[in-house]
């Protein structure tokens, strides 16, 4: 019975050319979780401004809707800014503004990618 073996200069080529392109795979696979993780941040700086508008809505201290936006998204207090225009009377609009500088900390890709700066923004009319 004879061998499945190749001749001479071919053997283990498989495995080196898996050995060439496991890194640069790895490498995208780490690239696609890290930008998973930008736009689930971005999702949650949507849900904050939403959270924050509403709360200036029913009391339009700059204070409480960033207290709101941050407990209700769960983003990092030092990398959030609330901003607040707009307001007066009910039925006036007033606007919130979230921006958020989301980590980059995936290991290996993390540090070839800046943090990204992201934002949201959000009108409700002033409720009475």
């Amino acid at each position: 019975m004879r061998s499945a073996r190749r001749p001479g200069p071919e053997r283990g080529q498989a495995t080196v050319e898996l050995a060439l392109c496991l890194p640069l795979v790895l490498l995208a696979v780490l690239l696609v979780v890290q930008v998973g993780l930008v736009v689930r941040d971005q999702l949650r700086v949507v849900h904050a401004a939403r959270e924050a508008a509403r709360q200036a809505a029913v009391d339009p201290s700059v204070d409480g809707a960033r207290a709101a936006a941050i407990a209700g998204a769960r983003l990092d207090a030092g990398r959030t800014t609330v901003q607040l225009s707009g307001g007066g009377g009910p039925g006036s609009r007033i606007t919130a503004v979230v921006a958020y500088r989301a980590p980059t900390d995936v290991p290996l890709v993390g540090s070839l990618v800046p943090d990204p700066t992201l934002k949201a923004e959000v009108t409700m009319r002033v409720e009475g």
